[in-house]
């Protein structure tokens, strides 16, 4: 194995990003992606996403810090990196009254060893749509366009920026499928989404931005046992709330009663043993763990820029 092949296939260090007028959308984030993982960014709108992953893609220059793709600066050394990765914007910008051939024609012109246009097209599922020009594709259709013409050099490093915008339920399940399968033959991928069961199914990590910095990071399963699981159920009519066990913190509201725990084993044995004993029934009962959307909203109220007890690297 090579020295570069040990090398994470994306790394950045204390990145930074500001724009005219002092405004900083990139605070100093750290990440490191090895090879032929999937790795999620997230976080709302205006959280620094996009202005990372172009950071990443070379299209900018950071204001700070350090950007290595591959082992290399993709913005100062950009043709040593740009034909070894490929990138899918939110808005592809394709001429109109072109058709989906001659698109991918003028693609495969710029794309150092492009694979032949009927493969790209009909790994995203366009087989019999290359006469049909542009502007009568579906959101969906071009969405899948913009994906064929980011794996036409087949890249090491794959950046998808909100790939299944506008893609109907099959759409967006066929485009998991495609990019658990470039992760099995090796190439890395960065996204971004707003859909958390996207990540939450793709992702081998993730990292969650608020106002410019990540602030929680890890697997999946990491980053939601962050958040306490719950325990929710109606007690009959005459058992208050207050005879639960003391170490059981419950609220009420509305009939219902919650038990928010990051100990969701023991608690819940603790009140099934309650329950038995008292002969209480535990009508609606409902015990789960947390989920990656109840820790992404937990981040997006926050109105403080660093959260205590928070990653803000991006580790392995």
């Amino acid at each position: 194995m090579t020295a570069e092949a040990l090398n994470p296939a994306i790394e950045a260090t204390d990145l930074r990003r500001s724009y005219d007028g002092g405004f900083e959308a990139v605070r100093g984030i750290s990440l490191s992606v090895p090879r032929g993982e999937i790795f999620a960014l997230l976080g709302t709108n205006g959280a620094g996403k996009t202005s990372t992953v172009e950071l990443l893609e070379g299209l900018a220059a950071p204001t700070a810090g350090t950007a290595r793709v591959l082992g290399h600066d993709p913005y100062r050394e950009r043709s040593a990196v740009r034909p070894r990765i490929g990138v899918m914007l939110q808005e592809g910008g394709f001429p109109s009254d072109l058709t989906v051939a001659e698109t991918v024609r003028m693609w495969a012109g710029c794309t150092s060893g492009a694979r032949p246009a009927g493969e790209a097209l009909a790994s995203v599922g366009l087989t019999g749509r290359e006469k049909v020009r542009i502007k009568q594709l579906s959101g969906g259709e071009r969405r899948r366009l913009d994906l064929a013409l980011a794996l036409l050099g087949r890249p090491e490093v794959l950046f998808l920026d909100e790939p299944t915008t506008g893609l109907d339920a099959e759409g967006r399940r066929d485009t998991w499928e495609l990019v658990r399968e470039l992760r099995a033959q090796g190439t890395t991928v960065l996204l971004t989404t707003h859909y958390l069961e996207e990540a939450e199914s793709l992702a081998d990590r993730l990292a969650i931005m608020h106002k410019g910095r990540i602030v929680l990071s890890g697997t999946p399963a990491e980053v939601t046992a962050a958040q306490p699981a719950r325990i929710r159920f109606a007690l009959p009519a005459g058992v208050p709330a207050a005879r639960l066990p003391l170490g059981l913190k419950a609220a009420e509201e509305g009939g219902r009663i919650e038990i928010r725990t990051h100990a969701l084993q023991d608690d819940l044995t603790a009140l099934l043993g309650w329950a038995r004993e008292q002969d209480v029934r535990l009508d609606g009962l409902d015990a789960r763990s947390a989920s990656l959307e109840e820790a992404f909203l937990d981040i997006a109220s926050r109105t403080e820029d660093a959260p205590a007890g928070h990653k803000e690297t991006v580790t392995r």
